[in-house]
């Protein structure tokens, strides 16, 4: 059987907050009976989207990534609401029932991700239920990812086998997987946001002149061990990214034909590292 799912390309998010907007929209002050009571027009969103800083200097680079309900197949809030406050559907989205969830403010506490925002003046739990009152009227996609300019939602009906193929051949992950909770939502290069980088520019003294150095070969090792190779660009930066926090020490070998050649070694601790430039002798 196909089931919803959410592939959200962290690298294709520029912050505009249409997805945000939408659910505000759609949801604030609109009753859907059997999907959910009118949202508040203030407090926390059901779709919020955090904001990565990593790096330094003209090496820096901010990411976003938009959290929401992960419509989990094994999530804590589907057994805190056994009672059938909570209920998962035959297509997997997660319904907080508006009428059996009154009162259950645990259930935003059950939630592991923090996307269940609790409604004071309904006093409900409340979530983004994947616009499932507009799927059930024959939409193609949630609205949250009809407004994305980038297109960096992107709502895919698939079978698990189908879904988890796809996951394997595209390096799609989700968040805190450690939690067993199997989330439908599933992020593309989210790496921006959980791992960290080290970079630098290259440079050689090429007529008495300090110059940038294009093409120069990169050789990224741990332990004797070769883990990369990359080239500066046309302004001798070089990047690896996708590192682990609290690597521990690397070394670079930096080599080009006609400038020379260097060396460095680094330790990668919690922030990535921008180094100073490295000059090839």
């Amino acid at each position: 059987m196909d089931k919803w799912n959410l592939i959200i390309d962290v690298a294709e998010c520029h912050n505009c907050h249409n997805c945000v907007l939408s659910a505000k929209d759609e949801f604030v002050g609109n009753d859907f009976p059997g999907y959910s009571a009118p949202h508040a027009a203030h407090g926390p969103a059901v779709i919020r989207i955090e904001r990565r800083v990593r790096g330094s200097g003209h090496l820096s680079d901010a990411a976003y990534l938009p959290r929401l309900c992960n419509h989990c197949d094994d999530g804590p809030c589907l057994k805190a609401g056994a009672d059938g406050s909570v209920r998962k559907r035959h297509d997997g989205v997660v319904i907080f029932d508006p009428i059996k969830a009154k009162g259950r403010r645990d259930l935003v506490d059950a939630c592991p991700y923090g996307a269940v925002v609790w409604n004071e003046e309904q006093q409900l739990p409340q979530t983004w239920f994947f616009d499932a009152h507009l799927l059930d009227q024959d939409w193609t996609t949630p609205r949250a990812a009809t407004v994305c300019p980038t297109r960096a939602l992107q709502a895919v009906r698939a079978s698990d086998a189908a879904m988890a193929e796809r996951a394997q051949r595209e390096g799609l992950r989700v968040l805190q997987p450690e939690l067993g909770t199997r989330p439908r939502v599933h992020y593309r290069n989210l790496h921006r946001i959980d791992c960290l980088f080290i970079g630098g520019s290259v440079v050689a003294t090429v007529d008495g002149r300090v110059e940038c150095v294009e093409g120069a070969e990169v050789n990224l090792a741990q332990g004797g061990r070769a883990v990369a190779t990359t080239r500066t660009d046309a302004f001798g930066d070089f990047r690896f990214d996708g590192l682990a926090t609290g690597s521990g020490a690397f070394t670079f070998d930096v080599h080009h034909a006609q400038r020379g050649q260097a060396q460095v070694a680094v330790v990668l601790g919690d922030h990535s590292i921008t180094l100073p430039a490295v000059r090839l002798n």
